[in-house]
């Protein structure tokens, strides 16, 4: 299954792709001001560009695991995109991914918003395929 990732944030989009077989999570180009109409429509346009079956939006949960300002904006993007696409959109733990994909620059030409959003695609394709094994 293709998933497509998303790491929001109001001027950008981290996004990253994963490979037919769910195993490797690839950034491609951010999205940029994915709030606004044409934000969300070029969102829109990769799910299907890219045959994503399932959409990863990061969840910015604070240390302690709460909601913060970020946490309720995100939420609400996620929401949004859900009523325009027909392939699910699930919400997962992001906390770490920033500082990770910081840390780790891999590929130098790709944003670090979308290193965070490959990272945590990463997350949720290993917590799905030990769910599954196990």
């Amino acid at each position: 299954m293709r998933v497509l990732a998303l790491d929001y944030g109001s001027a950008r989009c981290g996004c990253a792709l994963s490979d037919p077989t769910g195993t490797l999570a690839t950034p491609i180009e951010p999205v940029l001001r994915p709030a606004t109409r044409k934000g969300l429509a070029r969102v829109t346009d990769l799910v299907r560009e890219r045959e994503a079956e399932l959409v990863v939006v990061g969840l910015p949960l604070t240390l302690a695991g709460g909601d913060s300002a970020q946490t309720i904006e995100t939420r609400a993007f996620a929401a949004r995109l859900a009523e325009r696409i027909t392939v699910p959109v699930e919400l997962y733990d992001e906390r770490f991914t920033t500082r990770l994909a910081k840390r780790d620059p891999g590929d130098h030409k790709a944003a670090e918003d979308s290193r965070a959003a490959a990272h945590l695609l990463e997350g949720w394709l290993a917590s799905h395929s030990t769910r599954e094994c196990g």
